[in-house]
C-alpha cells in the first residue's frame, strides 16, 4: 500500500460504509466462489482469506417470517434468501406484520428509503440510511 491508498476497513465497516450510500454489499470468496453474509474475514466454507466485496441485486424471498409483540406495537422479523445466495435477517416494512408470509419477494431499502418512500420511519426508527430493510416487489407474491 502506498500513501495515497486509504486502507481497507474491517468487513463490518465496509458493510456499515456500503449500507450509508444506500448499497447492500456482501462478499464473494474468489478460491470457492461462496457468497458469504454476513461480512468477515475468512470464508466460512473455505478458509481462504481471499474475499472480495459484491453490490446485491437487494431482491430475495422470505424463507422464515415471525411477528414479534412488544409494548410499543408489533413488528416482523424475516430470514430473506437473497437472489445473490446468501441469507439475512431483516424485516420487511409496509405491509402489517400479519401480512408478510413465506415465499413473499422483497426488495432491499435502507430505513432511509423506506422513509422516503411511504412516509414514516419504521417502527419509529432513526433514518440514519444505515440499517437494512425490505420491501414486498410490487405485483409479485
Amino acid at each position: 500500500m502506498n500513501s495515497h491508498e486509504a486502507p481497507e476497513l474491517p468487513p463490518a465497516l465496509a458493510h456499515r460504509a456500503g449500507l450509508s450510500r444506500g448499497e447492500l454489499r456482501y462478499q464473494r470468496c474468489t478460491p470457492c466462489s461462496a457468497a458469504v453474509f454476513p461480512p468477515r474475514t475468512l470464508c466460512p466454507d473455505c478458509g481462504a482469506q481471499q474475499l472480495s466485496w459484491e453490490r446485491s441485486t437487494g431482491t430475495g424471498t422470505i424463507y422464515a417470517t415471525t411477528v414479534v409483540r412488544g409494548r410499543d406495537g408489533a413488528h416482523n422479523v424475516v430470514l430473506v434468501d437473497l437472489d445473490d445466495g446468501f441469507r439475512m435477517m431483516s424485516r420487511v416494512v409496509g405491509p402489517a406484520p400479519e401480512d408478510v408470509a413465506i415465499g413473499d419477494r422483497v426488495r432491499f431499502r435502507t430505513t432511509a428509503d423506506a422513509e422516503t418512500a411511504d412516509g414514516d420511519t419504521p417502527d419509529g426508527e432513526t433514518a440514519d440510511g444505515d440499517t437494512a430493510v425490505f420491501v414486498p416487489e410490487e405485483g409479485v407474491r
